[in-house]
């Protein structure tokens, strides 16, 4: 790269790029720098230095680049040294890592502004030998970097290599986290994506909420894998910041975590699919012979009494199913461990013992689902099944207990079968052409959703036969005047029949009620 072709070519060291270096107290140790003398910014010892540059023309500060040692004689300052006042806090601005200059040719001496600004931002400001030439100090000190890099390149790789094996030999993320906390001498913790951890090894402190982001003692690389964030590995390094070499090594760790989760999930994945193709036979009753004894193989105890509960997202919210399974799964193992829980399509299924509160299970999964938020599930409790046989009449109460508890309750209902009162009774009819044929017969035009006047007659017949004809209680409820009550009263008995007189037309109107609620189900 060259600037205007008028004044001397500007010589540039660095080439490609160089992620690691050497701070600029090690630069002055090396042997070309031996009579070098460093005049302020002492404090600015550890900046790291990357490339190096030379300074032959005036407009040096388009060219630089963040960590570099910038070499000068003051050639292009020569007629201009009140340039040198502001030249340090340029060059700070930048990100340099410090100046060396040579005195005596052009520029007799430095400023004292200079020198106290040099110390006040702890820029290095170096004395350069006039015997040594600004090539000797490239090439020694640009070889001393790559060196450095190279060394560090070798230590990340092989690093890598000894984590894939402990990977290819079988091993976890126990493993991995164990052997990063001994090359690297610090605390490793690889948390999931909501912030658990998963492993931990050395000197690890954990923190209330795994940290994010870098930041004090804490540095966190994200594993991802196929686009998806599968959580952090985090380092702990209670001396101080983690070496900038030793991120090189986390971020391989993060690489080799994320194989080990893929891995882990691909097996988990195919075994959820085995446990629930199985449950489902079971509870469908296509189980076959020796039901008890495959499901002791996947740790379920299906030979005891037990209750059967059925979770369904709402339908107004489209979520992952894997989501629920978590969320359930979690609090099955927390009240039941030999209890069965596995994920169908639009649904999960646990089988638990009847010592366990169903009610309280529910609950622990509604706070375990926390995290996915606003979406809700509706939960279906069935009575107690005394064996395998009786599963699948288990099953079928616990569904028809969910979605008949989210139509009377709304989303998020949790019920229990037996606390369904007559719509467990309507929920047995299978034939719902008959239920609506009831329905159409009996409530006749008050079916009908096209008209607006027909839902509020609904609501009117609703009231009524909940408060048993009490027309002063029915027109309270409902806001309305006595008259305009005993108005509509009339009407409806035009269409529907004399039901303030007949207690079986009342009886049928309240079932038709009931069934319309219930209608979808």
């Amino acid at each position: 790269m060259t600037a205007d072709p008028s004044p001397p070519a500007m010589r540039l060291a660095s080439t490609g790029t160089i992620i690691h270096g050497v701070s600029v107290g090690e630069v002055l140790g090396v042997s070309t720098l031996a009579g070098a003398r460093l005049i302020g910014g002492r404090n600015g010892l550890d900046r790291i230095v990357q490339r190096l540059n030379v300074m032959e023309v005036p407009d040096i500060l388009a060219w630089v680049k963040p960590h570099e040692l910038l070499l000068t004689t003051g050639y292009p300052l020569r007629n201009t040294p009140q340039s040198l006042g502001r030249l340090v806090a340029d060059l700070d601005e930048r990100g340099l890592a410090a100046l060396g200059i040579k005195l005596g040719r052009y520029v007799d001496e430095l400023p004292a502004e200079m020198v106290e600004q040099a110390d006040r931002l702890g820029f290095p400001l170096i004395l350069l030998p006039n015997d040594v030439g600004f090539d000797d100090i490239l090439n020694q000190v640009l070889t001393d970097i790559l060196n450095r890099q190279a060394a560090l390149l070798a230590r990340t790789e092989e690093a890598h290599r000894a984590l894939v094996q402990i990977v290819l030999a079988g091993g976890g993320l126990r493993e991995v986290v164990a052997e990063v906390a001994g090359l690297l001498d610090v605390g490793v913790a690889v948390v999931d994506a909501a912030g658990h951890v998963l492993e931990a090894a050395g000197d690890w402190v954990a923190l209330r909420g795994a940290p994010t982001s870098s930041g004090g003692d804490y540095t966190v690389v994200p594993v991802v894998a196929g686009g998806h964030h599968h959580g952090r590995i985090i380092a702990h390094s209670p001396a101080g910041t983690i070496r900038e070499g030793d991120v090189g090594i986390l971020e391989r760790a993060a690489t080799v975590a994320a194989l080990v989760v893929t891995r882990q999930e691909a097996v988990t994945a195919v075994e959820s699919k085995y446990r629930a193709d199985f449950l489902r036979d079971v509870l469908t009753g296509r189980g076959g012979t020796r039901v008890a004894a495959r499901a002791r193989a996947f740790g379920w105890d299906l030979e005891r009494p037990v209750g059967v509960l059925v979770a369904e997202i709402d339908p107004e919210f489209d979520i992952p199913p894997d989501r629920l399974l978590t969320a359930w799964t979690a609090a099955v193992r927390r009240h039941d461990p030999r209890g069965a829980v596995a994920g169908f399509s639009h649904e999960v299924v646990a089988v638990v013992g009847s010592e366990a509160d169903m009610t309280r299970l529910a609950k622990d999964a509604v706070s375990a689902f926390a995290d996915s938020r606003p979406a809700t599930f509706s939960t279906g409790m069935s009575r107690v099944a005394q064996g395998v046989e009786s599963l699948p009449d288990a099953y079928g109460q616990a569904l028809k207990a969910a979605r008949v508890g989210r139509q009377l309750h709304g989303a998020g209902a949790v019920a229990h079968f037996d606390q369904l009162g007559v719509y467990r009774l309507l929920s047995l009819v299978n034939d719902t052409a008959e239920l609506h044929a009831f329905v159409r017969e009996t409530l006749g035009p008050l079916v009908l959703d096209d008209d607006a006047e027909n839902a509020d007659l609904r609501r009117t017949l609703h009231v009524l036969l909940e408060t048993n004809l009490n027309v002063a209680e029915t027109a309270r409820r409902l806001h309305f005047h006595y008259n305009t009550l005993r108005y509509r009263i009339g009407k409806l008995e035009r269409m529907l029949g004399n039901f303030t007189e007949d207690a079986h037309l009342r009886l049928n109107l309240t079932l038709a009620l009931h069934v319309l609620r219930m209608r979808g189900i």
